[in-house]
């Protein structure tokens, strides 16, 4: 049994190797997964987060990487039970020199930049907050918006919590700051996503993620790339209430 994925490069959740392998916390969670239910070759398939939804839809993978599961998404895609639960998060240049810790906090000074990514959760959130088109900064992909934030051409960069500790990890010019809203384990959840008519492969892999998450295994895996326990526990146990799309866009 073969199945193919779709991922990003995303640190921790995935990136591509030296090597060009595809690696990271989901990705080694994807294969767990996967090798539980029988698959026996796995083949991975690097993508943008705009083609990430409308590939798995037309069939070009058989499923997609966790990604925040929205009520907007879920309209187009079915998801799993959720992985984990993250919060938002910037990146700032150390110091914090404009103070920003939120979105409404970027939203008021209108000299401050914030880079996004327009198809990420992000980006909604900060034009709900009342973040201007003005201060809002475009970029393709994480990597883009981290070599502009270091050029200071951009004050912030928007992600989650989790990516902005692990970036902040890899450099010393820089520093993550949580929002409120992660700090208080208020936050939005991540599932893998399926076509709607591949109901197989989505109920064989929500039956092995009853099983596993939650576990020594998992969470050893998990913490590794530095996820906390609250990241992990959100989304535990998978009662009703946690597992369905939040009506974040």
């Amino acid at each position: 049994m073969k199945v193919r994925i779709a991922y990003l490069d995303e640190p921790p959740f995935y990136w591509t190797d030296p090597d060009g392998s595809a690696a990271g916390a989901d990705i080694e969670l994807a294969d767990v997964v996967l090798r539980a239910i029988g698959v026996t070759s796995i083949e991975y398939h690097k993508t943008s987060f705009e083609e990430l939804l409308p590939g798995v839809q037309a069939g070009h993978w058989d499923m997609n990487v966790p990604i925040f599961a929205t009520t907007e998404r879920a309209q187009h895609v079915a998801f799993s039970l959720p992985v984990w639960m993250i919060g938002d998060g910037f990146v700032v240049h150390r110091g914090n020199p404009k103070v920003l810790t939120s979105y409404e906090a970027v939203a008021v000074r209108p000299d401050a930049r914030l880079g996004v990514i327009p198809a990420q959760v992000q980006y909604h959130a900060a034009r709900s907050a009342g973040v201007s088109d003005g201060q809002l900064v475009a970029f393709k992909d994480q990597a883009e918006a981290v070599a502009a934030l270091l050029a200071g051409k951009i004050d912030a960069f928007t992600g989650t919590a989790l990516g902005g500790r692990v970036l902040a990890d890899a450099n010393q010019e820089l520093e993550a700051v949580a929002h409120d809203a992660s700090l208080k384990g208020n936050a939005p959840a991540g599932a893998f996503s399926f076509s709607k008519n591949n109901t197989r492969l989505l109920d064989a892999v929500n039956q092995e993620l009853r099983r596993y998450l939650g576990s020594a295994e998992h969470r050893a895996r998990m913490t590794k790339y530095g996820f906390t326990s609250a990241e992990i526990d959100g989304v535990l146990p998978n009662a009703p209430s946690k597992i369905q799309p939040k009506s974040r866009t």
